[in-house]
């Protein structure tokens, strides 16, 4: 099976729909997975059957793992193999219902006084005070930056949005000492090689600095928590996390020990 053809038609396809960078990077990958997977058994991806897919899907180490690799072969499958009715039949699995982790206030924001390398305390400090994506910090551009209107503009986020975040004084003091140091260009925080950071080194850096039971997703449930528990509204909250449902925003309302102690227990 020619695996490299079809990977290549399918991320032109996406572009075609115009889909993000980082989802046609991650659905390639999946596919690429996928075709590999059944190389020595098929010479053709339409050759695989409907029960050899599903238990490919079932090979996943999760249930969120499984609904990433239905999302991505499903959409291989209608447009580039041109055979949408081979997930006629499978279904995306049941949500697990878990609660988002946090990270508490004090020990973040005191674990971030004591980071002595500019550039990663300016990347840890950023995402926990807007709950910027890890996609979004690599990806956020110095022009983003309004220093004068006090806002970061993210540009091309989930679902090829756009939003706004404020941008606080204490942020920009730390983000001016960071600029002067390193001096980065066109992207705010410029990787060792590249033009941007990579989503590996922030992942890095907050289990060095936080704990290696910590990643950097934490760092955005425990901003969203925390305006949450100083009174932001809900709805501002969603608009300043990007949420196109509310009912994700909502979830955080069952993480916050503040909204708990104020519950007027019935004994």
């Amino acid at each position: 099976m020619n695996i490299g053809k079809y990977v290549e038609l399918y991320s032109e396809d996406l572009k075609l729909k115009n889909y993000s960078e980082n989802t046609i990077s991650n659905y390639c990958n999946q596919v690429k997975l996928f075709l590999n997977h059944f190389n020595n058994v098929a010479t053709k991806p339409s050759e695989i059957s409907e029960k050899q897919i599903k238990e490919w899907l079932l090979l996943a180490n999760s249930i969120n793992g499984r609904k990433h690799r239905i999302s991505a072969v499903k959409l291989f499958y209608k447009y580039t193999g041109k055979q949408p009715l081979k997930f006629k039949h499978i279904e995306y699995p049941r949500s697990e219902k878990k609660l988002p982790e946090i990270i508490e206030k004090e020990f973040l924001l005191n674990a971030i006084s004591k980071i002595e390398n500019t550039k990663h305390k300016a990347i840890i400090s950023l995402a926990y005070s807007t709950g910027m994506r890890v996609s979004e910090v690599c990806n956020l551009k110095i022009a983003d930056i309004d220093s004068k209107r006090m806002i970061i503009t993210i540009r091309q986020s989930k679902g090829r949005k756009d939003r706004i975040v404020g941008l606080s004084e204490k942020i920009l003091e730390i983000l001016r000492i960071y600029f002067t140091e390193y001096k980065p260009k066109e992207y705010l925080f410029n990787g060792q090689y590249d033009l941007k950071y990579s989503s590996t080194s922030c992942n890095q850096i907050v289990k060095k600095y936080l704990g290696k039971e910590y990643h950097f997703h934490l760092l955005r449930h425990s901003n969203a928590t925390a305006l949450l528990e100083a009174g932001t509204d809900l709805r501002i909250i969603q608009k300043h996390l990007g949420h196109a449902n509310c009912k994700t925003t909502e979830i955080y309302t069952h993480v916050s020990t503040n909204f708990l102690s104020k519950m007027a227990l019935p004994i």
